[in-house]
């Protein structure tokens, strides 16, 4: 696990309840079970602070970091997605979106990768559909400075050829499998009564592994998948074994913080 990946993921799945910010001592114990140095601690934090994702604070236990308002709105969208909370059902409609054309190839590519995660595929250059619309899309145009045209579409077609063209489906399902036979192993090498710290870093990198899922799966209706898909039996797996070990890891970030 990369330092920054796996600070958004520690911002994500347990300071974001817990007020969203942390001192830099705290920050470095907790990447501590996951063999993260303190100085790639340091300059992931300093890199996620440059990128507007992360605000120093001054805590009673020393200099610190919180999340920004950018920061909140993203995270609290993907965990809406981990775990699957008020996630709507499909009207059978799509939402396209048209985006005017940008020459700079770094927003460009920075653009794709934050379209993707909020779950839209590429019909082209400028085109890309949902199966609904995303409430972080706003947020993201505006922060881009992209002008985008925007339509509730009825498909004149087969929406699964649809599909088939904007997502590789048999790829994710593969994905989803290899990711379950992985997760089995990482989880089954816990020991029993294995200590906090133990526990926390086992279910970082199950949380870590599944999140992975929000650039690559856009969340699809089970109308528009296929049979017996492996994304459901993965996601049963996750969702057991991540409430499981919520507790321990959950007492390790608690003493951690104090």
């Amino acid at each position: 696990m990369h330092a920054r990946a796996a600070l958004f993921d520690l911002y994500g799945d347990h300071l974001r309840t817990r007020g969203g910010q942390a001192s830099v001592a705290a920050l470095v114990r907790l990447m501590k079970p996951l063999e993260i140095a303190a100085p790639a601690v340091r300059t992931a934090v300093s890199r996620m602070v440059r990128q507007g994702w992360l605000r120093p604070v001054r805590l009673p236990q020393g200099p610190g970091y919180g999340l920004t308002t950018k920061c909140v709105r993203r995270l609290d969208e993907a965990a809406l997605r981990i775990y699957r909370a008020g996630t709507p059902s499909w009207h059978g409609r799509w939402h396209l979106i048209v985006l005017e054309p940008v020459k700079d190839r770094q927003r460009r590519e920075r653009l794709r990768a934050d379209l993707t995660f909020l779950g839209y595929a590429s019909l082209s250059e400028t085109a890309w559909i949902g199966p609904r619309s995303s409430p972080e899309l706003d947020n993201l145009l505006d922060g881009e400075g992209v002008r985008a045209d925007r339509f509730d579409a009825a498909l004149e077609g087969v929406s699964q050829e649809l599909v088939s063209r904007a997502w590789d489906l048999t790829a994710i399902g593969e994905a989803y499998e290899h990711w379950l036979s992985e997760a089995v192993t990482l989880v089954g090498a816990l020991p029993e009564g294995a200590p906090a710290d133990q526990v926390f870093a086992t279910r970082s990198r199950l949380v870590h592994g599944w999140r992975n899922f929000l650039f690559r799966d856009p969340g699809l209706p089970p109308e528009l998948l296929p049979p017996a898909w492996p994304g459901e039996k993965a996601r049963s797996y996750f969702e057991q074994e991540a409430a499981r070990l919520l507790p321990a890891a959950a007492a390790f970030v608690d003493r951690e913080l104090s």
